[in-house]
């Protein structure tokens, strides 16, 4: 009787001990459930990207994929981007208008290409004989820059944003010698922004195509020259089959900034978070970029000369001074345009200054010391 007693309080006992036990991992599960929320029943936001690069394209059109990624990871999904290269959803140089409409979301091209809307947008981008990627930064991000960028698109409804930057560039392909500012009269050459302006100045024909379209012109004669980039691009678009040389330096784009440009209705309408999200992205995207074309150029540069045997010639001293001197020109012209323009080059100019100082101290005094023809 004793024992059976006993087994009775041992079953009692076992089942206000299970019950106990259900009900803390009931109660844990609910914790655990207010504390982590669950991502799948958020909204999900779409964003359409277009391009001016061709899709997929080393540096420029990776580099869109890039920051899309990056947004994609960083929002945990909740935020998802998909990339049109050029012609896939709007022509290259549509880009602008497309995201100023709200046909996309946002957009990834440089500011030098919209200056048919407003020539003071090319400050933006690059001026020859202005700022390197380093320097450009600078002055973006702490020099107040970006400030100005974003108050010259604010009437487009748009938000830019810097996305990528090249450093800087190779001075074209040609299918001549340049041994004199002569070399450059008549001469029809792909070149955009100020640096095309110049080129006018100099008697050339400057014309602006997408990259898309550069090999197929120099091939049929459409063009006597073309820039595009460097030779990690230049190399992936063949110009060593239809041009016998490539010059240096490229004085016309010394730290081309490109752009993620935004719509600024799309942008508002996102969490505080997601906005946090999208800025953030880009000034990784931006960096990255950078250190990829410094990574990649210098083999690119390599094979060309070595596989393809392409003649890599320094444009002459006195054609880059006088190119100086009509750039000079240009830049000065343009800040007298009107009051904004003139407010972006004084800031653009006293920058470019200061940093011109401190780099005779740093960059220069270093990298002479360190070249071997310093020895």
């Amino acid at each position: 009787m004793k024992g059976r007693n006993f087994l009775k309080k041992l079953i009692v006992i076992s089942l206000l001990l299970s019950n106990s036990l259900l009900l803390n991992a009931c109660n844990d599960k609910a914790t655990v459930k207010a504390e982590t929320p669950n991502t799948t029943l958020q909204k999900v936001i779409k964003w359409k990207m277009v391009t001016a690069w061709p899709k997929n394209f080393p540096g420029l059109g990776t580099g869109a994929n890039n920051l899309a990624e990056k947004i994609n990871q960083l929002s945990g999904g909740r935020l998802q981007v998909k990339v049109y290269g050029a012609g896939e959803l709007v022509p290259a140089l549509e880009i602008f208008d497309a995201v100023s409409r709200g046909t996309a979301q946002m957009g990834h091209g440089a500011a030098y290409y919209w200056k048919g809307k407003d020539a003071t947008l090319q400050f933006f981008s690059t001026v020859p004989f202005g700022l390197t990627a380093q320097e450009m930064n600078g002055w973006l991000y702490n020099g107040g820059g970006l400030g100005l960028w974003q108050q010259a698109y604010e009437k487009y409804n748009l938000i830019p944003m810097p996305a990528g930057n090249m450093g800087v560039q190779m001075g074209g392909w040609f299918n001549k010698e340049i041994n004199s500012i002569d070399d450059l009269n008549g001469l029809k050459m792909r070149i955009p922004g100020l640096g095309g302006e110049v080129l006018k100045r100099a008697g050339g024909t400057p014309v602006n195509l997408p990259g898309g379209e550069l090999f197929t012109a120099m091939q049929s004669g459409t063009i006597d020259a073309t820039e595009w980039v460097g030779p990690y691009n230049d190399l992936a678009f063949g110009f060593y089959k239809v041009a016998k040389y490539y010059y240096y330096p490229g004085w016309h784009e010394p730290g081309t900034a490109l752009e993620a440009i935004i719509n600024k209705d799309a942008f508002e309408a996102l969490p505080k978070d997601l906005q946090a999200i999208v800025k953030n992205a880009c000034k990784i995207a931006n960096h990255e970029m950078l250190a990829e074309y410094t990574a990649r150029n210098n083999d690119a540069l390599k094979e060309l000369v070595e596989k393809y045997h392409v003649q890599v010639r320094k444009f002459p001293d006195d054609v880059l001074a006088k190119l100086r001197t009509l750039s000079d020109d240009v830049v000065k012209e343009l800040a007298n345009k009107d009051d904004f323009s003139k407010k972006v080059y004084d800031s653009y100019i006293s920058y470019r200054d200061k940093t011109i100082n401190w780099s005779e101290y740093s960059e220069r005094a270093y990298l002479n010391i360190r070249s071997d023809k310093a020895q």
